[in-house]
């Protein structure tokens, strides 16, 4: 196991999380052991997040601040250190999408970040990630607190009828997925329309895009490609795109019609298999 002390608190967030939470510990006079009995895991756990073998969570963050009384340091810091765990050239894009005040995103295939279940974001990153799924999971839910914020930025989703067919993860996780989608009927900063096939053409054929609109900053058009993501504040491609995306949303289902589709997709296509036996007898 690494020395702790031979760690450089400026590295990265990581590093100043587990050499501040070694020096928190000691000086309450607590052991690894002793704290993990407190937060209720191993002290072989404090010891691997001490060393930066393993990231801390946000539920671990919180039961160490109550329990060191350090008045909410580990929970901010945790923030700084799973936005450190996603892609470098992705971080960038996080901290725009987490300053932004509007948010209008075309999502061709897959549901889009801030609106994934943990299980259909863990299914989406096995995919390629191996060893550190955990970690970019954590960091997926992570950027989806932009939501839950005082004031949170205005998302509008639209989501081709592709990502509601292609099936990640099983049926059960895609039940789950439709529902949470079906639960954003209710936040008024939140409106998701889905583009259905029948319309044929349109003006994402692209591919998936994101505009972020700001206060004070001019606005800025987001691409992923494979590994890599390209971000521009140009005016050209900002009128060009935010046209685009009108169109899109006037192609698009009304988002009641949405909601209409996605309980379809929900109850037929991913159905329980009882209840698929129950509307065949009946």
């Amino acid at each position: 196991m690494a020395n702790i002390q031979n760690l450089d608190p400026t590295a990265s967030p990581l590093d100043y999380y587990g050499w501040e939470l070694r020096r928190q510990r000691e000086a309450q006079g607590l052991t690894q052991g002793q704290l993990g009995d407190i937060i209720f895991c191993t002290g072989s756990l404090v010891g691997q997040i001490e060393t930066t073998k393993k990231v801390p969570t946000r539920d671990f963050s919180e039961r160490v601040d109550a329990a060191l009384g350090t008045d909410g340091l580990f929970s901010r810091l945790v923030g700084l250190v799973l936005r450190s765990q996603l892609p470098t050239w992705f971080q960038p894009y996080a901290a725009m999408e987490a300053a932004a005040t509007y948010i209008s995103t075309y999502q061709a295939q897959l549901v889009y970040g801030l609106l994934q279940t943990e299980e259909y974001a863990r299914a989406v990153l096995s995919i390629e990630q191996g060893s550190t799924l955990d970690e970019m999971v954590a960091a997926r839910m992570e950027r989806q607190r932009i939501l839950r914020r005082e004031n949170p930025p205005a998302l509008w989703v639209v989501l081709s009828e592709a990502a509601l067919l292609l099936e990640i993860g099983g049926h059960d996780v895609m039940r789950r997925q439709c529902a949470h989608l079906l639960d954003f009927q209710d936040n008024p900063w939140v409106q998701v329309q889905v583009l259905p096939f029948s319309v044929g053409q349109h003006a994402g054929m692209m591919g998936t895009f994101t505009l972020l609109r700001f206060d004070n900053d001019p606005d800025l058009f987001y691409v992923d490609g494979y590994h890599q993501g390209h971000m521009t504040a140009s005016p050209d491609v900002i009128k060009e795109r935010s046209v685009g995306y009108a169109r899109l949303q006037a192609a698009a289902l009304s988002p009641e019609d949405s909601a209409r589709l996605i309980t379809r997709v929900m109850e037929e296509r991913y159905a329980p298999p009882h209840s698929t036996e129950e509307r065949r007898v009946a």
